[in-house]
């Protein structure tokens, strides 16, 4: 068994190897490339369109009632729960790991990748909208798989059964076994439980809210994700404005860092700027998902009928996700001054404790301590209760939206709570990475076969606006 794991998830191992090259050049230019393919199409709508994409998506919450749909999300619960799988760990856990890997240079490849995520995620949603389709009982159906099906036509059915297999296996991976595995840490700090009864305690509540399906998913984050994510945010202006007079500086550092040659902590010299990129990339994406494939699947259960103006919340998402989360995460740690390379990560349980570490250099007591804690639990929370309606309609697509298998699904997937709060935190976030890599594939290729779609939906739909 010793040595069927090291062929496995070994140093050299396959799952070294596949992950190596999901995330390797080719996937990073595939990823990028695409955003900018995409903003060129849409003529960079994330930057032309942005205050009316603000006053149109956060700036509307509050002045008008939204169309309810017994069987479907409004608009606001369709941005939480697609928000509610972007918002998790990789916000802090993360994005203080690629930090201390990449060097404070990495900050600035997340910016780089938003900047274009944000078209990408505009893309996908507008593109599950438009294809979507309606059951019997009235509830819609969307995301890659459909537009690929739809949009592409039946030729590519292929293509969108690989994407349901890779997103329904990944929602075991990225949407619970990585997140299990932090909240289990979290738990542990703060009340000393073991991994078991915190598994056992967030399969019960995982149960309540996923076995009462999309509504009760898209009720919860509505409230959760506000909440939690304004708690956060607040936690770090706080610790900016305790180092108020270092941020200047700070962001010299991330931007010269961003093209050294010489990685931190020591390394090959010259290999620095390529895993500062990797790393950025990598930790970008997992946190935003932007060309993933999966928020979109939650957006295509809104009520809305216009597909730009359920769309533009996906700018929304990664703004907010990566811009101002993330943003805050690589700030605290770049201001803290603490020892950055991949050997002092290793000292660290976690690299949640080791965004603890960072914010504990600044905030007074053990207000650090609580502050991350919290956040993770209910980030990681989340985003398992998102990504738990990602495989439902992973895996329904491939059945037909069988009733049964749905039922075993979610089944499993609670189970699969108990097994993440138990495991190896390193292995679960290499299996994560790997998964996301993969997936990402089939959709951003079906999303530069669709661009042009797009940009008509786009074009036509201003046009009828103006």
């Amino acid at each position: 068994m010793s040595d069927l794991y090291q062929i496995l998830f070994g140093p050299g191992g396959i799952e070294r190897h596949i992950n190596d090259f999901a995330w390797g050049p080719i996937m990073l230019a595939l990823l990028v490339g695409t955003g900018v393919f995409l903003s060129i199409r849409t003529g960079f709508i994330q930057v032309t369109k942005f205050g009316w994409i603000m006053k149109n998506t956060i700036g509307s919450v509050f002045k008008k009632t939204e169309k309810k749909d017994g069987q479907n999300l409004t608009p606001f619960q369709a941005m939480c729960t697609a928000m509610a799988g972007t918002v998790g760990t990789g916000n802090i856990a993360g994005v203080t790991g690629a930090v201390f890997v990449g060097g404070p240079g990495a900050a600035f490849w997340m910016w780089v990748s938003a900047f274009f995520g944000m078209c990408t995620k505009y893309c996908e949603i507008a593109l599950a909208m438009k294809y979507r389709e309606k059951d019997a009982d009235g509830a819609y159906h969307g995301g890659p798989m459909y537009y690929i099906q739809n949009g592409l036509g039946k030729n590519f059915k292929w293509l969108a059964c690989i994407f349901a297999v890779l997103g329904g296996l990944a929602s075991f991976g990225i949407g619970n076994i990585s997140q299990s595995n932090e909240i289990a840490g979290a738990m542990s700090s703060l009340f000393g439980l073991s991994g078991l009864v915190t598994g056992i305690i967030l399969a019960v509540v995982v149960a309540i809210v996923v076995l009462g399906g999309v509504k009760r998913i898209g009720t919860v984050t509505s409230y959760l994700v506000p909440v939690m994510s304004i708690f956060y945010i607040l936690a770090g202006i706080a610790v900016i404005l305790l180092r108020i007079t270092d941020v200047p500086a700070a962001f010299a550092t991330i931007i010269t860092s961003a093209f050294s040659m010489k990685a931190v902590g020591g390394g090959v010299f010259g290999y620095a700027i390529m895993l500062a990129i990797r790393q950025g990339f990598a930790r970008g994406v997992f946190s935003n998902e932007a060309g993933l494939g999966s928020a979109p699947i939650a957006h295509a259960t809104s009520t809305t009928q216009e597909p730009v103006e359920q769309a533009v919340w996906g700018v929304f998402e990664v703004f907010v996700d990566t811009i101002v989360i993330c943003s805050i995460t690589c700030l605290t740690v770049v201001l803290s001054g603490i020892e950055l390379g991949e050997d002092a990560l290793g000292a660290y349980a976690s690299k949640g404790a080791a965004a603890v570490a960072a914010f504990n250099t600044i905030l007074p007591g053990n207000i650090a301590g609580l502050v991350i804690q919290i956040s993770l639990i209910f980030f990681a929370l989340s985003t398992i209760l998102s990504w738990s309606y990602y495989g439902v309609q992973c895996w329904g697509y491939l059945t037909h939206n069988n009733k049964t298998v749905t039922l075993v699904y979610k089944v499993v997937f609670i189970l699969v709570c108990i097994v993440g709060a138990n495991g190896s935190g390193a292995l679960m976030w290499n299996i994560s990475d790997t998964l996301n890599g993969l997936m990402a594939i089939p959709n951003l290729v079906a999303l530069l076969l669709l661009s042009g779609v797009v940009a008509k939906v786009t074009k036509d739909y201003f046009s009828r606006k103006n």
